[in-house]
C-alpha cells in the first residue's frame, strides 16, 4: 500500500515526465523519418544504378554480338554481289570479244569482202572507163553531124541563093559579075551559077471551103446516122438559084432523133399501172394483212377500233376527188382499160417536121 501510495504521489510528476519524454520522442522522429528516407532513397538509388549499369552491359553486349551478325550478313553479301558483277562483267567482255570476232568475219566475207570488192570496183571502173569512150565517140559523132548538119545547111542555102541569082550568070555575049575579064580564074560562085537552076516562082494555091455533096448522102447506106465518108473536091459550081436549103440543114433535118408525141410516149392505162404499183409496194411493206388484235388476254373481249378513215357510215373516202378524176369500178362497162379502136395518125406526129419536095416546111 504503501508503495501505491507512493506511487500516487508521484503520479503527477510521472505524467509530466512521460509527455516531456513523448513530446521530445515526436520532435527527433520527423528528422529520423527524413533521415531513413534519404538513406533508403540513395541506397535504393545506388542499387537501381548498379542495376541499370549491369542491364547496359548486358544491353551492349547483346547489341555487339547482334550488330557483328548483321556486318557479317551484309559484307557476305556485298562479297557475292561483287563477285558476280566481276563474273557478268567478265562474262560480257568475253562476250563482246566474240561478237566482235563473229561480225568482224562476217562482215569481210559476206558483206564488205575485200577481194570482191576490189573486183568489182575494178569492174566499175573498166565499165566506165567504156561509157566513158562510148560517150566521147557519141558526143564526137553528134559534133560531127551537128557540123554536116550545119554545112549542108549552108550549102543548100548557098544553092538557093545561086538560084535565086541565076540571072546574074555570065554569057557569051556578056559576062557576069563574077566572071569579071580582069581575073585569072573565075569566082567561085560563078562555077555555081553554072550548076544551079533558075528559081521558079510558085502558084499562090485557092483554098475553097469544103462543104458536103449530095452525091455523098446518097451514097450512105447507114440510115440512122450522118455519112462518114471522105469528103471529096468540092465542085467549082455557081449556086442553084430558089429556095433551096443548105444540105447539111437539110441532114440535120432527116436524121435527128424521133421525138414522140405525148400519146405515143405515155400509155393509156399509165395511171392504172401506177395505182396498181402502189398497191403492190404497200402491201410489200406491211408486216401483216390481218387486223391489229391485242396480244394479251386482258383486252380479249374489246372490239378493234379502226380508223375515221374506214370508220366512216358513209363508206371509205375514196381518195382522188381534189387531185385526179374519180373512178367507180360499179359504173363501169369493161374491167379492161379504154382502148382507141383507130390507129393514129402519123400525119399529124410528122406535121411541121418534114420538107416536101419543093423545100418548104408542110
Amino acid at each position: 500500500m504503501a508503495t501505491l501510495a507512493r506511487l500516487q504521489g508521484r503520479s503527477a510528476i510521472v505524467g509530466n515526465q512521460y509527455y516531456f519524454r513523448n513530446n521530445v520522442a515526436d520532435e527527433f522522429r520527423k528528422q529520423e523519418n527524413d533521415a531513413a528516407v534519404k538513406i533508403q532513397s540513395w541506397f535504393r538509388g545506388c542499387k537501381v544504378r548498379a542495376y541499370i549499369r549491369y542491364l547496359h552491359k548486358k544491353v551492349t553486349v547483346i547489341q555487339k554480338w547482334w550488330r557483328g551478325y548483321l556486318g557479317r550478313q551484309q559484307y557476305q553479301l556485298t562479297v557475292k554481289i561483287a563477285y558476280y558483277t566481276m563474273k557478268m562483267n567478265l562474262y560480257n567482255a568475253m562476250a563482246v570479244r566474240i561478237q566482235r570476232r563473229w561480225r568482224g568475219y562476217r562482215i569481210r566475207k559476206y558483206c564488205f569482202n575485200y577481194y570482191y570488192l576490189k573486183e568489182y570496183l575494178r569492174a566499175v571502173s573498166e565499165t566506165n572507163d567504156a561509157i566513158r569512150e562510148a560517150l566521147e565517140e557519141f558526143a564526137e559523132m553528134k559534133e560531127r553531124e551537128e557540123k554536116k548538119t550545119v554545112l549542108e545547111r549552108e550549102e543548100k542555102k548557098r544553092d538557093h541563093q545561086a538560084r535565086k541569082m541565076h540571072y546574074l550568070l555570065s554569057t557569051k555575049q556578056i559576062p557576069g559579075i563574077y566572071n569579071s575579064p580582069f581575073r585569072k580564074e573565075p569566082d567561085p560562085w560563078e562555077l555555081r551559077l553554072r550548076k544551079a537552076k533558075p528559081l521558079t516562082h510558085r502558084r499562090a494555091e485557092v483554098t475553097q471551103k469544103c462543104c458536103i455533096n449530095l452525091g455523098d448522102w446518097l451514097a450512105c447506106t447507114s440510115s440512122r446516122s450522118f455519112p462518114r465518108s471522105e469528103i471529096l473536091p468540092p465542085i467549082n459550081r455557081k449556086q442553084c438559084q430558089g429556095p433551096f436549103r443548105d444540105i447539111t440543114e437539110v441532114l440535120q433535118q432527116r436524121y435527128k432523133p424521133l421525138e414522140p408525141t405525148l400519146r405515143v410516149a405515155e400509155p393509156i392505162s399509165e395511171s392504172k399501172d401506177a395505182r396498181e404499183a402502189f398497191k403492190r409496194e404497200e402491201w410489200a411493206r406491211n408486216i401483216n394483212d390481218n387486223m391489229f388484235l391485242p396480244f394479251s388476254s386482258y383486252h380479249k373481249d374489246e372490239k378493234y377500233t379502226p380508223s375515221m378513215h374506214s370508220s366512216s357510215k358513209y363508206g371509205a373516202d375514196s381518195y382522188g376527188h381534189k387531185h385526179f378524176r374519180d373512178e367507180n369500178p360499179k359504173k363501169w362497162i369493161n374491167v379492161k382499160g379504154f382502148q382507141t379502136v383507130l390507129p393514129s395518125f402519123d400525119l399529124f406526129s410528122k406535121y411541121g417536121k418534114l420538107y416536101s419536095k419543093a423545100g418548104q416546111i408542110v
